[in-house]
This record gives structure tokens, C-alpha cells and sequence, in this order.
């Protein structure tokens, strides 16, 4: 293992990462820039949508690209716990708010077979159990310590983690027409299930009386924690994360339901 102030200063510039974002980043512009233009000039474009778009990449080169990942990887559960939570509820909105509607519904309009699966996937128990299972199932000691001990299949948990979770929030939050979001009242008892759903894993995490992962376990005390307090202190933020934002999107859909209400 590399000593730890050269580890922890590290951000990641592998051709494969890079590459990928600065593609992805080129194909969004292409499609909301010259393709929109020439195929419906008329389409309502903002410069918001920009933003959410760039802010969705950018946090989603923080959580893999920055010196996040390799603190979590090698010394602190609680810091891949982190990243965790920027990759399921922050970059995956940002990028789906980043998306102007019309886009999807061009698309969707043009290949049936696409739309009817899409559809299937983003049914909100389909889309949350997707999202809860795949959650799960990376945090099982053997699963997790083989995602850490290979860059490829580590980077396949986090993608998995990354698309599932769009299809989570479209319930949500999509402004497409052809597949719009759920109602108000559904997408309450929605975010509810999804609170539920994931429950069961973070009690093992946090009330475990064993270190679950040999990682942690055996790795260097950057921090005065021990793997235990590690490991219950990344349950514990995974949880607190997963309530912040229920009670956030519950209020928000409260408050637009209840201004959709006659007086």
C-alpha cells in the first residue's frame, strides 16, 4: 500500500474515466446545440438545465475522481459511505434535471420498444427495487471486498449504483410527458418504501458488533476511530443521508401537492 499523504492527495486522470466524462459531456452538448437546432428550433431550451447538467458531472467526478475515493478504498468506510451517498442521491438528479424534457420525449417518441422497457424499468417498484437491491448487494463483505480488491469491478458497483438511481429519482422528479413522474400522493408512499427497503442493511452496518470488512479491519489508523466506530459511523451517515432526503423530497412534494389544492 502507498504511503498515505501520497495516497490521499491523489486524483484520478485515467484515460477511461476522463474519457468517458469529457464523451458524455460532449454528447449533451451536441444534442441540446447544433441537433436541437436543426431538428426543432422551436424546442424551449434554458441555460438551467446547463447547470444542473454540469453540476451532476462535476459531483460525480468529486465522488470517484478526487481524493474521496482512494480514502474510502484503503483507510475509512465511512468516507466510501460518502461517496456512496453522492453517487445515489446527488450527481443522479443533477444529471436527470440536467435533461430537457423534450429530449426525452423526442427520443421516446421515436423508438417504441425503448419506451415500453424504459417504462418498465422506471415503475416505481421495479425502479426502487432495482435501486435497493443493487444497493444491498455491493455491501455484502464478499461483494464489497472483491469490488474493492478489482478497479473494474469497482467501477461496475459504482455505475450500477449511478444508473440505478436515475431510475429511482425518475419517479420523481421527471417532466417528461410520454413517462412522467408519479402522482403526489403515490410519490409520497414511494419515498416511504424506499426508506423501508433500505433499513435492514443499515442496521447490520451500524449495529454489527463485528467489523464486516477485512479492509477496514486491517487497514492503517489515519483517524483516531476504530473500525468498529468506522463502520457504525458510516451506517449511521448512509442512514442519516437516506432520511434527509426522504424528508426533503416528502416536504417538497407536500408543499407543490398542497398549492395544487383549491382554495
Amino acid at each position: 500500500m502507498s504511503n498515505s499523504p501520497i495516497t490521499l492527495s491523489h486524483w484520478h486522470t485515467e484515460p477511461a474515466l476522463i474519457a468517458g466524462i469529457l464523451f458524455v459531456c460532449w454528447a449533451y452538448s451536441v444534442i441540446v446545440g447544433p441537433i436541437r437546432s436543426k431538428k426543432n428550433p422551436n424546442s424551449p431550451h434554458s441555460a438551467r438545465y446547463a447547470y444542473w447538467f454540469s453540476a451532476g458531472i462535476i459531483t460525480f467526478y468529486l465522488a470517484v475522481g478526487s481524493p474521496l475515493d482512494p480514502l474510502g478504498e484503503n483507510f475509512l468506510f465511512f468516507a466510501h459511505m460518502i461517496q456512496h451517498n453522492i453517487l445515489m442521491y446527488i450527481s443522479p438528479l443533477f444529471i436527470l434535471l440536467g435533461i430537457p424534457p423534450h429530449i426525452w420525449d423526442e427520443f421516446f417518441e421515436k423508438n417504441v420498444g425503448t419506451r415500453k422497457f424504459f417504462r418498465f424499468l422506471v415503475h416505481p417498484i421495479i425502479a426502487g427495487l432495482l435501486f435497493t437491491l443493487v444497493f444491498s448487494f455491493w455491501h455484502f463483505s464478499a461483494f464489497y471486498e472483491a469490488a474493492i480488491r478489482d478497479k473494474t469491478l469497482h467501477m461496475a458497483e459504482h455505475l450500477s449504483m449511478f444508473f440505478t438511481s436515475i431510475l429511482m429519482w425518475w419517479p420523481l422528479c421527471s417532466r417528461s410527458k410520454l413517462i412522467p413522474a408519479l402522482p403526489f400522493g403515490p410519490q409520497m408512499l414511494y419515498i416511504l418504501a424506499l426508506m423501508l427497503g433500505q433499513t435492514p442493511i443499515f442496521a447490520v452496518l451500524t449495529f454489527s458488533k463485528e467489523v464486516l470488512y477485512d479492509t477496514y479491519f486491517y487497514a492503517e489508523r489515519i483517524m483516531d476511530i476504530s473500525p468498529l466506530e468506522d463502520q457504525k459511523t458510516g451506517g449511521v451517515l448512509m442512514k442519516l443521508a437516506n432520511m434527509i432526503v426522504s424528508v426533503g423530497v416528502l416536504s417538497s412534494v407536500f408543499y407543490r401537492w398542497s398549492k395544487k389544492q383549491p382554495v
